[in-house]
């Protein structure tokens, strides 16, 4: 099979796709022809040596998206299915051609749902909903603000939310994302560089949920939140360090809940791609790439220029 790869850290032109050997299943496994994935920030880390990985040569890639080769495990040859956990299966992360999964980290992918939209949703929408649902517990008539709603997990996590019947906010850098955000449903887009976000939020009575992605906006997380508000830290796009006003932290009574590597189960991911294929929502695809063009989509992502995902192809 092929894969596209890098043998040492450095700049996007050490991704190469080369041959090497095929996954062999185990007991558990199931054996998958990739036919889409996607390009993470984890991934140009990754690449780049500043989250280094276990060894070298290493094969990146978060989900996959593709077809059954074989019969097992109770998944039959053809079906389409997802893992949102390409990079614990083997053969290597999404990147590759054919991975060998376990047949728990699977779903089937509905029809009237693409490769291409199965993969855009994959992890980003598993993340949106661990973070919206599992952690912070959203409920219908309340009030979410969620940051970043250009990114990946900000534009699905906005149309979750309405469709779960909230009432959303999200931010934006400039009036033409802010324009492309309210397509997706948004009630509120907020330009953090001409307005206040927490005043804003708070003339609408503050907001009950924060999916806070950029963790150096903590403070004005805080001063956003309604009283007993609740803040679900699963990103740090600006930075890690911040600094918080305890006072008002404490006085508000804002519960924050650290989000790990937020994963919903595969249930959840199942009912996400059943939603998609009732158009209810629609993963935001910025362009595809073929896989042999990977180094490009790493460029692009870090332009920081694109809204939604980065899809790779295996053809």
């Amino acid at each position: 099979m092929k894969a596209a790869l890098f043998t040492q850290y450095g700049d996007p032109d050490v991704l190469h796709l080369v041959e090497v050997p095929d996954p062999v299943p185990g007991p558990d496994d199931v054996l998958v022809e990739v036919k889409a994935s996607t390009v993470n920030r984890l991934d140009l880390f990754q690449r780049a040596g500043s989250r280094p990985v276990p060894q070298l040569p290493f094969t990146p890639g978060l989900e996959a998206a593709g077809i059954v080769l074989q019969d097992a495990n109770g998944f039959r040859a053809g079906e389409r299915v997802l893992t949102t956990r390409a990079s614990q299966a083997k053969g290597g992360g999404g990147y590759a051609s054919k991975l060998a999964v376990p047949a728990t980290d699977l779903v089937r992918i509905p029809e009237g749902v693409s490769f291409e939209q199965a993969a855009a949703a994959g992890l980003a929408a598993s993340t949106a909903w661990g973070a919206l649902f599992d952690l912070g517990k959203l409920q219908q008539g309340e009030r979410v603000l969620i940051w970043a709603g250009s990114s990946g997990v900000g534009t699905i996590a906005i149309q979750l939310a309405k469709n779960a019947g909230a009432w959303v906010a999200t931010t934006s850098s400039s009036a033409e994302r802010a324009e492309k955000i309210q397509q997706l449903g948004a009630d509120l887009v907020i330009n953090y560089h001409e307005q206040d976000v927490a005043a804003t939020l708070q003339k609408a009575g503050g907001v009950h949920l924060v999916i806070e992605l950029v963790s150096t906006t903590l403070q004005t997380s805080l001063d956003a939140c309604a009283l007993d508000g609740r803040v679900v830290l699963i990103g740090n796009l600006g930075g890690q360090q911040c600094t918080v006003d305890t006072q008002s932290w404490r006085l508000k009574r804002v519960t924050v809940i650290g989000g790990g590597q937020v994963h919903t189960a595969p249930a959840n991911e199942e009912h996400v791609l059943q939603l998609i294929a009732r158009k209810a929502i629609n993963p935001c695809i910025a362009r595809t790439f073929p896989i042999e063009q990977a180094a490009e989509a790493h460029r692009v992502l870090a332009s920081g220029k694109i809204q939604g995902k980065l899809v790779l192809l295996h053809s």
